[in-house]
């Protein structure tokens, strides 16, 4: 019942005290503005002005409308603002969230330099939605999900970023370390330090080990790919790494890697998004600038 054109023209109306003056200001033909009160006084049954007096001045009730102007127009014109940024690029959120758990060490100096270049745009690494992040992308929590897991789901864009190499890595004494490459059995006696996720989502496992029969001696579940390394270091296990996580120097000793299988065990990088956000323009600059 109530528009933003009807808030908008008291305001002008209590600010000049004047129809031609308020006309002006809003750029309409006086009539136009004097039709448009009164088409709001009819649906009201209220005077909203007191046509008498000059200067122009509101009625009880336009007071009260009024003071809803005061506090509805200051919100709406800032948000006009934020989505014009939006829709330039200037101003948005990034809330990324991660399946690939070793992304960090290849996201964090991206993300830098993508800062540079977008200061205004709201930046956020989401660590406590890494193991299951794709519930939280379709309820908008979550803005991008880097993945090598591509899964359908409605509403759900997916972009290939790059393939990448999974790799064994194992303390740099240990007997699998002069191999050229590991065939799965080769892991039967092995300690396997893994993520906390489900076997069936982890290439290691779908791809390599269970084609082949092979189930490893243990399997222990690790958070975090510096503790991996550190305890693959100290001889706890061996783990399976892409090869950028790879290359950080660890306290508890050296570390090496080998191939899995004598071609290789490769992987795809992915960026999921929500369908209805791809074209944001601080979307499309984070996929190209990755």
């Amino acid at each position: 019942m109530i528009e933003l054109r009807h808030l908008r023209t008291l305001a002008a109306l209590d600010v000049t005290g004047s129809f031609t003056a308020a006309a002006e200001r809003l750029h309409l033909t006086q009539s136009a503005l004097s039709h448009q009160i009164k088409e709001l006084e009819e649906r009201l049954g209220l005077a909203l002005i007191d046509r008498a007096s000059r200067p122009v001045r509101l009625t009880q009730a336009g007071r009260r409308l009024l003071a809803l102007a005061g506090q509805v127009l200051p919100l709406v014109d800032e948000a006009l603002v934020g989505l014009k940024g939006l829709a330039r690029g200037e101003t948005g959120r990034l809330a990324i969230a991660s399946e690939c758990h070793s992304c960090l060490d290849w996201l964090l100096p991206r993300l830098r330099d993508y800062r540079a270049r977008f200061p205004d745009i709201e930046l956020d690494v989401l660590l406590s939605a890494s193991f299951d992040p794709l519930p939280r992308l379709v309820d908008g929590s979550v803005d991008v999900v880097l993945s090598p897991d591509r899964r359908e789901v409605a509403g759900v864009a997916w972009t290939p970023l790059f393939d990448y190499e999974m790799v064994l890595v194992v303390a740099a004494g240990h007997p699998l370390a002069r191999c050229p490459f590991v065939t799965p059995e080769a892991l039967l006696g092995e300690t396997l330090l893994v993520y906390p996720v489900e076997r069936g989502r982890l290439d290691l496992f779908t791809r390599f080990l269970w084609p082949a029969g092979v189930e490893p001696a243990r399997v222990r579940s690790v958070e975090g790919t510096t503790l991996l390394l550190e305890l693959t270091a100290l001889e706890q296990g061996v783990t399976v790494l892409p090869t950028w996580a790879c290359s950080r120097p660890t306290r508890a000793g050296p570390v090496t890697t080998v191939r899995l299988g004598e071609r290789g065990l490769s992987g795809r990088l992915h960026a999921a998004m929500r369908e209805c956000e791809t074209a944001l323009p601080h979307f499309t600059a984070f996929l190209s600038s990755i």
